[in-house]
């Protein structure tokens, strides 16, 4: 096995809240109020869309994706949620420095060097490198092929990945550490805050199905 090589889990497609629209001549990101599953291939309007997102949306009845039931790939909480400070290289889009609010690793001049991380607040190079917190979510979802494959939900959404986390924690702890096995839902919430000017914010949470109940 090659040393350093990072194993994760296998994926066969994309759960995003957002697209990327042109404006002025750029292609720029923009949120949305639905999720979108897609494959792994681009064409120039954009990623393609996953047979199961109209397989899904027709089932919902509504305009929108805003539930998805899947199940998790594992049942310990840090192997479904990696979660971590990142400043990418926003030529290459490789990682130049990541870190846990502890330590981090960055690239510099003399090679790859260790690091305290005062997270990006507290971080003179992060806070001009435009460092975030970002978040990957390797879920299963209901009528995939691939039994072993896995859709992944990446984020750099403080709200969604601080949801995320202490559900995955919650679920392992009630469920006696068995959450693989659970029937759950990723769910689109929204809320307004004093930082984002009373107007809608979108986040990711994780629930039970619908006709499950937790004591169950």
């Amino acid at each position: 096995m090659i040393k350093g090589l990072a194993i994760t889990p296998p994926v066969i497609g994309r759960i995003s809240i957002g697209k990327v629209v042109e404006k002025n001549g750029k292609r720029l990101p923009e949120k949305d109020d639905g999720f979108t599953l897609t494959t792994q291939l681009q064409h120039k309007d954009g990623w393609l869309l996953h047979p199961l997102h109209k397989q899904l949306l027709a089932q919902s009845g509504s305009e929108k994706l805003r539930e998805i039931p899947v199940r998790l790939l594992f049942n310990a909480s840090d192997l479904n949620l990696r979660a971590q400070f990142c400043l990418f290289d926003r030529t290459t889009g490789r990682p130049m420095c990541v870190g846990n609010g502890e330590t981090a690793k960055g690239v510099t001049a003399d090679g790859i060097r260790e690091f305290p991380c005062p997270a990006p607040d507290g971080c003179e190079t992060g806070r001009k490198g435009g460092c975030k917190p970002y978040g990957r979510l390797n879920v299963q979802v209901d009528g995939q092929e691939d039994a072993l494959g896995s859709f992944i939900f990446r984020t750099t959404g403080f709200n969604s990945i601080r949801t995320l986390t202490a559900k995955l924690r919650y679920f392992e702890a009630v469920s006696g550490g068995t959450t693989r096995y659970l029937p759950l839902l990723l769910k689109l919430r929204g809320k307004s805050t004093t930082l984002s000017h009373r107007s809608p914010v979108y986040y990711v949470d994780l629930c039970l199905r619908d006709n499950v109940t937790l004591e169950e």
